[in-house]
């Protein structure tokens, strides 16, 4: 059984699938669900690298701005969202102490 996002990753994909079809840039994401890039972009790259997002430039970025890198789930990535729209998140270990406490 595949491990359950993280809360944020959840987020992520949630977002994304709201338009699945349209192309979103990070800032864009980072805005609508809270998260800032040392947490967002590593959570983008990490979806790419395992297939749920295709990844790519702004072909035709307005003049005086560079290109943004733009993100869309995959077909893999669209089921990933919507398992994890159903799933709870997943929760965080709890290392205990030798004294038994959290």
């Amino acid at each position: 059984m595949p491990r359950r996002p993280s809360k944020q990753t959840a987020a992520v994909l949630a977002a994304l699938a709201r338009e699945s079809q349209v192309s979103r840039y990070g800032y864009e994401l980072g805005k609508e669900v809270g998260l800032e890039a040392g947490t967002l972009y590593p959570i983008l790259m990490r979806l790419t690298d395992r297939g749920l997002l295709e990844a790519s430039w702004e072909t035709d970025p307005p003049a005086g701005r560079p290109p943004r890198h733009l993100y869309r789930l995959t077909a893999d990535g669209e089921r990933a969202a919507a398992e994890a729209a159903v799933a709870p998140p997943a929760r965080r270990r709890v290392r205990r102490t030798a004294l038994g406490e959290s």
